[in-house]
Formats: C-alpha cells, structure tokens, sequence
C-alpha cells in the first residue's frame, strides 16, 4: 500500500512539473504565431511568484527565461502598433532574460541556443541604435550600443573570440555619449578606440573636445598632444591643437605649431588666416597683413582674408581719427593734417571691403563699413546705395 502510494506521488509530481512548463511551451508556440499578447499571458503565469508551483518548476527553469527573451524580441520586430505598445523597451528586457537564462543553466543545458538569441539581438540593438542616432535620439543610441558590448563581454559569446575588440561599436557608443552630453562617457568609449588606434588621429581631437565641454582644458590640450605625439603628419589633429592654444591664450605655442602646420599643408588658407590673426594679437600688423595676403593669393574666394584686411586698415583709419580728435580746437592746421592720415587708411580699407561684398553681397558688417567709408570718401552715390540696402 505504501508503495502505491508514493508512486501515485511521484506521478502527481511529473503531471505538475509538465503542466506548469507547457505554459512555457504554450507562450512560445503563441510567440510563433504573432499572438504576443497571449504569449505573455501564459509567460506571465509562469513566473508569478505567488504561485508554488511556478516558483519551484517555471521560475528555475532556464527555459522560461529564454522564451521570454525572444517574446519580446519579437515584440521589438513587430510591425503591429499594439503588439509593439506591449513594452515600452523590449530589448532590454530580452536581455535581461537571457543573462537569467544563462544564470540558472547550471547543467549547461541552453547555452548554445540562448548564444544565438544573443546574436540575433546584437542585430536588433544594432538596428535599434542607428535608427535611434538618426532620430536625435542620443541616449537610447548610448543604451543600445552599451548592450552590444556588454553581450560580447557574456562568457558563452566571449569565448569565441577572446581578444576580439569591437572598436565600431566602442567608438559609436563614445559619439553617441558626446552627442547626449554625457562627456564623461565620450572620454570612456573614445579613449577605448584610441588605445586601438580606430579612427586616427581625429578620435583624439574628439577626445579633446569632450574636455573642453566639461572645461578641463588642461586634460583637452593633453589629448591632442597625445594625439600628435602618435600621428605627427595628421593636421586634423594639429589643427585642433593650434584652436585649443589659441583658445587659452598660448599665442606662441599656437603660431610655433601653425608653422609645422604650412610645412605639411602650404596650400591651407586656414593656416594662414590663423597666423593673421595671431599676428594681429601681437600686435604686428605688418606680419598679419602678409598672412592674409597670403591666405587670399591661395583662395581668392576666401572672405576672412579679405575682411580681417579692410577691418585691419579700417580700424587703423578709426584710431588716427581719435589722434586727431584729441587735438586742442586752436590748433586746426594740425587737425586736418592728422585727419588726413586717417583716410589714408580708409583708402586702403575700402578695395578689400568691396571685395568681401562681391563675396557675399548680403553680410551686414561689410555693409555697415562700407557705409562709413564711402561717408568718409564722400561718396555720397555709393553712400546711398548701401542706405538702402540695410533700409536705412
């Protein structure tokens, strides 16, 4: 009798477990046929807690975790707005579910399968990111790119290519962490790529730039000496070290390397048009009108030359006229003959200020100057005409 009775136990016990794991097998046959809804009702009952029998059979059980994974994966694809509506970040929480999976597969049972759902959802989330970024949608292109590298760092996937570095995905993560404004991040996932040298010598300018948006100026000017310490013939990288001097005050330091920098590149009209105004800076008037001379033989199209020229000779026209202002009302003769001084200067400010509005006809500053200086050449057609066009 005793007999009888623990085998009708045991039997008992089969008919339970194989009852409560078809709730798995059920939500996954509904998964396979687009009924997600009911496919998470039966999942659900699966993992509720309050339930004994889910808490000693479907909970522990790998399975269960590796179904729900792909129900909401499958969720992720859907092209029906209501199954979609059934979670507001599927992937995460297919993620999740697989890391169970592989957590409670002690006898290592689904680790081949619940490998391939992983690769399948690098694809999703890689799908997920670029869409994401394209969006303006920063942050969850950061979360998606972090999932990917996190899967590739999972035991099961990692042993397949131990020493595999994704440096497209770790160099995205860090753009899409600097477009979030998460600096710290960018410096994280974009010194990673630099230490494999994915992108060059523009990662440390990127690097630098993150910095400078948290205002570490010193660890920004580090990035790209860094950066031109290992690639010396990038002027990408140089460039961004002559604006970074130039933006803390390290005029000498700035012109030193603005001159590497015309050794490498002579045809560069930036170059020059730097140099110009580092010039002007120090005051050498006659060494920044050479650069911009310069800069404008090499482009003749280039606006900046021309304009930090006339704005050059203007502004010395508006200092000699405060010369001659400063002469006492008795002492006339003197006057007019400072003032003359002055448009010696307005006369060779005004060539390259027509030039600029040859250029671009509607910039509003060379209009405003060429106003005042056809006022003070007494060109009262020309005056006109500029009156109008600013609808004065």
């Amino acid at each position: 009798m005793k007999k009888t009775i623990i085998l009708l136990v045991l039997v008992f016990s089969v008919s339970v477990a194989f009852a409560q794991k078809g709730k798995v097998t059920s939500a996954q046959n509904l998964k396979e046929s687009g009924k997600l809804d009911k496919a998470l009702e039966s999942l659900d009952e699966a993992l509720d807690t309050s339930d004994d029998k889910a808490v000693k059979k479907t909970i522990p059980w790998p399975k269960t975790w590796e179904v729900r994974g792909e129900i909401y994966q499958a969720i992720f694809a859907s092209q029906d707005k209501n199954m979609k509506a059934l979670s507001d970040d599927p992937l995460t929480v297919a993620l999740e579910s697989y890391k169970k999976a592989l957590e409670l597969d002690e006898k290592d049972k689904f680790s081949k399968s619940v490998k391939i759902k992983l690769t399948l959802l690098t694809n999703d989330l890689t799908n997920q990111a670029v869409e994401a970024f394209n969006n303006d949608d920063y942050e969850l292109a950061l979360k998606s790119f972090e999932q990917i590298l996190e899967i590739q760092d999972i035991p099961v996937v990692k042993e397949d290519s131990p020493n595999a570095v994704d440096t497209v995905i770790i160099f995205n993560a860090g753009l899409a962490a600097f477009n979030a404004q998460n600096y710290e991040k960018a410096v994280e996932y974009y010194g990673e790529a630099a230490k494999h040298g994915y992108n060059g010598a523009r990662t440390y300018s990127l690097i630098s730039e993150s910095y400078i948006q948290m205002q570490d100026t010193v660890n920004a000017l580090k990035a790209v000496q860094d950066g031109f310490e290992k690639y010396p013939d990038d002027n990408n990288v140089l460039t961004s070290m002559i604006d970074l001097y130039m933006k803390i005050g390290k005029n000498e330091e700035a012109l030193k390397y603005l001159d590497m920098a015309i050794e490498q590149d002579p045809n560069n009209v930036t170059y020059y048009f730097a140099k110009g105004a580092l010039y002007e800076k120090f005051g050498d008037e006659e060494k920044a009108v050479e650069a911009y001379q310069k800069a404008s033989e090499i482009d003749p199209t280039f606006f900046n030359a021309y304009y930090n020229l006339g704005a050059l000779y203007y502004n010395k026209g508006v200092k000699q006229i405060e010369v001659a202002t400063a002469i006492p009302p008795s002492e006339n003769e003197k006057y007019e003959a400072e003032l003359k001084k002055a448009d010696v200067w307005f006369q060779k400010a005004l060539p390259y200020m027509e030039k600029c509005r040859e250029l671009n006809p509607e910039d509003e500053m060379t209009l405003e100057s060429l106003k005042n200086l056809y006022y003070r050449m007494k060109n009262m057609e020309k005056y006109n005409e500029i009156l109008e066009l600013l609808g004065q």
